[in-house]
Formats: structure tokens, sequence, C-alpha cells
């Protein structure tokens, strides 16, 4: 019998070791679209350099080499395209009005600053000569940047999502587990879930301005209309998901709460949210990049400060610029669109075990 050596015994335990560290760390990688580092670590674990080069080939290659090919194609193809703005801006042109916007953010945030040192020191002045009645603080009501406009979207669309949520969390609970309210609810999921933002807007407008008729209230009416539009866009992939986690769970799992005598709460929060959390997240998912198309509609048509509106202003505008930042918008929208997606499916890492991407 040939004996083993305790040495090798002990380096291939300290290498599964590393391999499932590894593993570990690939579950997060993935969720912040770094998936191609696996295989590169893999490789210095000691894996098949040859499969692992293939692998991030695959995983980083293939789309570098896509988005070099987009990016080739559209720098060939774009002067070639007239329009009443003149020829569509290439990728040079559109990085240009990158490096522009954030030139006027930044002197927009100097006037900012000149505009309260001069209030400030006109505040002193007055203060010192005993006029402490003609002291005034006015807050600065210049026009708002590209980053200030990004900010108003996501703080937008957070709040509609987070309506949505409440309101279609609670609904799909109680149709999923209730026959009747199941038959209740789906009429309206129906008829409504394919309704477009276009058609929600006027109405929303409408009543927004009858019921919120302060002028100093928490939110501007305009805030208030661009939310509730995506609201009522994006709760649906949330209560329909949810209804399905919940029909779903284990018929046995159901008998054993009969059994225990649990009541409702207990059975809900202990049994029943989470056997349906990883749909009830796919459903989360699915409405919040519902919510952010939508919500640049809304913008554009309700003048939220937003993205929207920032697209729509340039559009006006028709400098031979627009057509340059509106697609820095547009590559904004998208990049923003795949972070949320990327915050979405981190939190339901956390909190489920699904592996669904």
């Amino acid at each position: 019998m040939t004996a083993v050596d305790p040495s090798s015994l002990d380096v291939e335990a300290r290498r599964a070791r590393r391999f499932a560290r590894i593993n570990k760390a690939d579950a997060w990688l993935s969720v912040m679209g770094l998936s191609w580092l696996t295989p590169i670590l893999r490789a210095f674990a000691g894996d098949s350099p040859r499969a692992q080069a293939s692998e991030v080939w695959r995983l980083l290659g293939v789309p570098l080499m896509a988005i070099a090919v987009f990016v080739t194609l559209w720098a060939t193809l774009a002067p070639k395209v007239q329009t009443s703005l003149g020829a569509v801006p290439g990728p040079m042109q559109v990085w240009e009005q990158v490096g522009e916007l954030r030139q006027d953010a930044i002197r927009e945030g100097e006037r900012e600053v000149a505009f309260y040192e001069r209030q400030d020191a006109r505040n002193a002045e007055h203060i010192a000569n005993g006029e402490t009645d003609k002291v005034r603080d006015r807050i600065y009501t210049g026009k708002p940047t590209y980053y200030d406009q990004i900010w108003t979207s996501i703080k937008t669309v957070f709040f509609g999502f987070l309506i949505a949520s409440i309101v279609a969390i609670p609904l799909g609970i109680a149709a999923g587990l209730s026959v009747t309210a199941n038959a209740a609810l789906n009429p309206l999921i129906q008829i409504f879930k394919p309704v477009s933002p276009l058609a929600w807007l006027p109405i929303v407008t409408m009543i927004v301005s009858a019921v919120y008729t302060t002028n100093d209230g928490w939110f501007e009416k305009s805030f208030l209309v661009s939310a509730i539009t995506v609201t009522l866009c994006s709760l649906w992939p949330t209560l329909i998901n949810t209804a399905l986690g919940v029909s779903s769970i284990d018929k046995d799992l159901v008998s054993v709460s009969r059994v225990l005598k649990m009541n409702t709460y207990t059975k809900i929060t202990k049994l029943v949210l989470p056997s349906a959390l990883p749909l009830i997240f796919t459903g989360l998912r699915l409405s919040l990049g519902v919510g952010w198309m939508v919500l640049i509609a809304a913008e554009m048509l309700a003048q939220n400060p937003g993205l929207g509106k920032f697209v729509w202003d340039e559009f006006q505008n028709g400098s031979s610029q627009s057509l340059a930042r509106i697609m820095v918008a547009v590559f904004t929208i998208g990049i923003i669109g795949f972070l949320l997606d990327r915050v979405m499916y981190a939190l339901q890492s956390m909190f489920t075990f699904s592996n669904n991407r």
C-alpha cells in the first residue's frame, strides 16, 4: 500500500480553500459586473491558464470587441447622416460635450458660491450698521446643472418606485394567498398594465393640481406628477411576481402552518416572504427598470427638472451642440439604468439564495 505524502494533502487543502474563496468572491464580482476577474483569479490560483484565458475572452474580450465595433461604425456612419441640426455627432463630439457639461457645472457652482458670499457680505454690513431689518437670506435660483438634473431624476424614480413597492407587495401577497383577491385584482392588472405613461400623465397632472394646492409644500408639483406616473406604470411587475411567488409556495409548508395554527402575520413573515423573496426581488428589478424608462417621458411633459427635461430643452434649443448633448443624456440614462439594476441585484443576493441575473 502506497503511503500518502502529508505535505501534498496540505497543498491540496490550501488550493481548495483558495478556490472556495474565489467562488465566494465571484458572487459579488458578478453583482458589480466584474465577473471577468474570476477566471484571472482562478488562473493565479493554479487552474488551467488556457481554459481561464478562454473564459476571460468570453467575459471581457468579446464585449470589448463589440463595443469597439459599435464605436467604429458610429464614428464612420454618423457624419454621413445630416439632420436639421447638422451631421449626427460622432463619439468625439459627444465626449467633448461631456467635458462642456462638466465645465458648465463648475461655472454654475462658482456663481452660486459668489452669490452667497455677496449675500453674507451685504448682511454683515447691514448688521454692522444696525440695520437688522434689511438682513435677507435668499436661496440661489440659478439654473440646475447637469449633475443636479441627474440627481433629481434618481430621487424621482426612487420615490415613485418606493410608493409602487408599498402598494404592490401587499396586494401581491393578498392575490397569492387568496383566490378571491386574485380574481378581484386580475382584471385591473390586465386593463391597466399596458397603459402608456403618456396616457396617465394628463390625468395625474389634473389630479395633483386639484389636490396639491399649496405652493410651499415639501414637493414641487412637477416632481409629484412625474413620481406618481412612475408609480402607476411600474407597480405591475412587482405585483404580478409577488403574487406568483406567494402562490408557488410548497403546499407542504402551507399544511405545516395550519398544523402549527400560525396567525396571518406569522404565516406571512415566517413562511410566505422568505419563500417568495426571489420572485419578489425579480419583480422589484423589473419595476425599477420600467420606472426609469417611464421617468424620462414623464419629466419631458411634466417639466420636472431632471434628465427628461434636459433632453426636451436641448431638443427645443436646436443649437449645433444640442444633438451631442442629447446623446450624452442617452448614455447617462443607460449607464444609470444598469447601475440601478446592479443595486437591486446586490440586494437580492444579500436577502435571497437566487442566482438569477
